[in-house]
């Protein structure tokens, strides 16, 4: 009620029926009780999680009216846009909004600012400015929407909000298809709660009557509200996903430029040739060396240089990175089985392995290869470590000792070089096993990186919590097994 006793027309977030609420409504109005968990072997890239579907609310209305910390404003690069959001939000906000905003002197597409609510019941406006959309140009659009996203949570977290009402920053001014938009608004949006979850109460998506229904339908896709719903949505989920912060990835960015583009830096002009060659095509004759039974013979006898040597494993490994770069790997990225999370201790690098989301019998174990090599080649050129989740694998996850040969024998020899640990967590004794005389009998130089860490607690002391995504059911499983992660957990000697 506002002083004069008549009703406010502002609305509070605390009301709002959130994400899962109507979800579990609907299921005790059917008597349906949820799944239970069962053992999958391939589960989506964005699982069932109770605790970050609480805080996401679908609205159909006005974001000018939300009680919440800060609402987002939607404009142009001189923050005068006319559309329906920015209308509303100055005519609740009053006249002193313009003044504020000139001071701003402008605002770059997918960058975010801050200024106060004034009238608005909410303390403050962030205002962003989403990209003009053009299908030539699509890659850019994707980034710079992303952006809006990221940069508007990021100034939450920054100025600690506990509320966000977002509106559709897209507008129909700027051309961008709204189920495209809607797919990288929620998953920046989730990937982001994934890692900073703490951080924020509230997440309002406020949407108009025409906006509602795309919403209601990919909502799921990014916030599952039940295995059952992660399962049925799976399908659905677009090629591209992005990276570990939603993101959309684009190869050609990863493409180092040289002075002689695919040829080693090492390579002499007389090989020029044979190097540019060896990237033509894919097929087996494409990929012909020479003799090569004539170099086998050679290396065993000894009259091969170890500089040559090097040279055969670096055009090996180039055309490896060539064809990881032209392939459609999209399919092995969803398994979201190898990702970048933050950094240990030392500042270097985490990598995940999830060995659960490895359905070793259903997919292309070549284009698991090819996918290790093109998410990992800017990544070795620094120091970096390796997380391998074992817990929960089975039969259907464990990776062949062939492929793994395989794989430590074509990497480049920065891989080898800058790996400075390989956590192996929760592993069963036959792991252990398997382990032990691969890395004494087939790949010697990584036996003294390996730690075997039987908790997180242990693993808590060399990588900080808030410093990688751990997948749910890790979390359960060591909870289950090892009891709650305490701080005051003693450092472990073996890490």
């Amino acid at each position: 009620m506002d002083p004069l006793g008549a009703p406010s027309q502002f609305v509070d977030v605390d009301s709002l029926l959130g994400w899962s609420d109507a979800y579990e409504a609907k299921q005790l109005d059917c008597h349906q009780s949820p799944l239970e968990k069962a053992q999958v072997d391939v589960r989506s890239p964005f699982p069932y999680r109770k605790d970050i579907n609480e805080k996401i609310i679908l609205w159909k209305g006005d974001v000018a009216l939300l009680n919440c910390t800060a609402i987002v404003n939607t404009s142009n690069e001189t923050l005068t846009d006319k559309n329906p959001v920015s209308e509303s939000i100055f005519m609740h906000a009053g006249p002193d909004l313009k003044d504020e905003l000139q001071k701003l002197k402008g605002c770059r597409t997918g960058e975010a600012k801050l200024t106060k609510g004034f009238n608005l019941a909410a303390r403050f406006i962030i205002h962003t400015v989403g990209p003009k959309y053009k299908s030539r140009y699509r890659t850019a659009a994707e980034s710079s929407l992303y952006s809006c996203y990221r940069n508007v949570l990021q100034l939450a977290k920054e100025q600690a909000m506990c509320s966000v009402g977002f509106c559709v920053i897209n507008t129909l001014k700027r051309c961008y298809p709204l189920e495209d938009a809607t797919h990288i608004a929620l998953r920046t949006v989730r990937r982001f709660l994934e890692i900073h979850g703490e951080t924020l109460e509230k997440v309002v998506f406020a949407v108009s009557e025409l906006e509602e229904a795309t919403y209601q339908k990919l909502l799921p896709l990014y916030f599952p509200r039940s295995l059952e719903e992660e399962m049925q949505s799976l399908p659905y989920l677009p090629a591209d996903i992005g990276n570990a912060e939603g993101e959309p990835v684009v190869p050609e960015r990863q493409i180092r430029i040289t002075e002689k583009p695919g040829i080693p830096d090492d390579a002499s002009d007389e090989e020029g040739l044979e190097a540019d060659m060896s990237f033509i095509g894919s097929h087996a004759f494409a990929r012909m060396e020479g003799d090569v039974d004539k170099q086998r013979r050679l290396i065993l006898q000894g009259q091969l240089s170890e500089a040559a040597l090097q040279k055969q494993h670096q055009r090996n490994y180039n055309r490896w990175l060539c064809q990881a770069r032209a392939e459609d790997l999209s399919d092995i990225a969803s398994l979201k089985a190898l990702y970048q999370t933050g950094v240990d201790n030392c500042g270097r690098t985490v990598m995940v392995v999830v060995g659960r989301n490895i359905p070793v019998t259903l997919i292309d174990m070549e284009k698991a290869l090819l996918y290790f090599i093109h998410v990992m080649d800017h990544i070795a050129v620094k120091e970096y470590v390796l997380v391998y989740f074992h817990t929960l694998t089975n039969d259907y996850n464990q990776l062949d000792s062939n492929f793994l040969k395989k794989l430590y024998d074509v990497v480049d020899a920065k891989y080898k070089r800058n790996l400075k640990a390989l956590y192996f967590v929760h592993p069963t004794f036959r792991s252990k096993v398997s382990a032990w005389f691969f890395t004494t009998f087939t790949v010697s130089g990584l036996k003294d990186k390996i730690h075997y860490v039987e908790s997180l607690q242990q693993l808590f002391t060399a990588i900080p919590p808030e410093q990688i995504d751990l997948p749910p059911f890790v979390l359960e499983y060591d909870a289950r097994e090892n009891g709650p992660y305490y701080s005051s957990y003693p450092p472990s000697p073996d890490l």
